[in-house]
């Protein structure tokens, strides 16, 4: 199906998705590759048909793969673009790979602020690109300056913020292209505090998210001028289990897999979904991206 002369990377089939995502649930990628740097990456996108699916997936926060797993090709980019640098006195410019949290460490070790908030985000940073990710009323999008893109022919493009349609949890830009680094604007930080924010907001979220479980972060977007945590608690869905998917006791809007099935979760996630429509009449959106079969 691929040609691969030329490629230095490793390409699996049948790799159980299982093994690359938060939840710890997904069938098999039928194709999954391992760049071996991003040259390798774009000549690997040049060689693969148009009428195959392609996928790339960053640390497997933030993602529901279903129990038949994914067609196509899937395309791990954690460990690859992994590289972060301090363009100037206020920007930095950051590659996908990087985990969110060590953006967020990174800057404030430069005397920069704005950013903290990353710190608690699970995933890698071109995930917090593609959907915006935010907490304590922060967003990623709020200090971009500019991105860099792969597309389908593994043709390079430097995008800027007007680029795309920015909102809450959630942007749209050019198709079928995928985020390779982007700069960020900062801020210098004359306190000198970074460090002391990310220690308070890391105790926070410690307190009330359930760390070190098997989870996929948050599962519902905050409907507007409200908390889906809130309406999920109040509607009598904490601790509720479906299977082995169970709806944690720390905060509502975290389903831990418990010996689940990528099906157990989704279907919880649809019962408490309909719960809120009939109770509230407010329809809760996903924040977690389902794919597959």
């Amino acid at each position: 199906m691929f040609n691969l002369s030329g490629l230095r990377g490793t390409l699996l089939h049948n790799e159980p998705m299982s093994k690359h995502t938060t939840w710890r649930v997904g069938g098999p990628a039928e194709y999954f590759y391992k760049p071996a740097d991003i040259e390798d990456l774009a000549q690997f996108l040049s060689e693969i048909p148009y009428n195959i699916s392609v996928f790339l997936l960053g640390l497997g926060s933030n993602i529901l793969v279903r129990d038949g797993g994914i067609r196509g090709v899937v395309i791990l980019t954690s460990g690859l673009l992994n590289k972060i640098k301090l363009l100037d006195e206020t920007r930095l410019h950051i590659e996908a790979g990087v985990s969110s949290s060590y953006v967020a460490r990174f800057a404030a070790q430069a005397g920069l602020t704005g950013i903290e908030f990353l710190a608690g985000i699970p995933g890698s940073f071109g995930g917090a690109l593609a959907m915006n990710a935010g907490a304590w009323d922060e967003e990623t999008w709020s200090y971009v300056s500019e991105v860099e893109t792969l597309d389908r022919q593994g043709q390079h493009h430097r995008r800027q913020v007007t680029d795309y349609d920015i909102d809450y949890r959630s942007i749209k830009g050019p198709k079928n292209e995928w985020f390779v680094a982007a700069t960020l604007q900062l801020t210098l930080n004359p306190k000198n505090d970074g460090k002391a924010k990310i220690q308070a907001l890391l105790k926070k979220r410690n307190e009330k998210q359930p760390i070190g479980l098997p989870t996929c972060g948050s599962v519902f977007r905050n409907p507007p001028g409200d908390y889906a945590a809130r309406l999920i608690e109040e509607a009598g869905w904490k601790g509720h289990c479906l299977g082995g998917a169970c709806v944690s006791e720390k905060h509502a809007n975290f389903i831990i897999n418990n010996g689940a099935t990528s099906t157990d979760i989704e279907n919880l996630m649809k019962q408490i979904k309909n719960s809120i429509k009939q109770k509230y009449d407010i329809s809760l959106s996903s924040e977690v991206h389902i794919v597959g079969y």
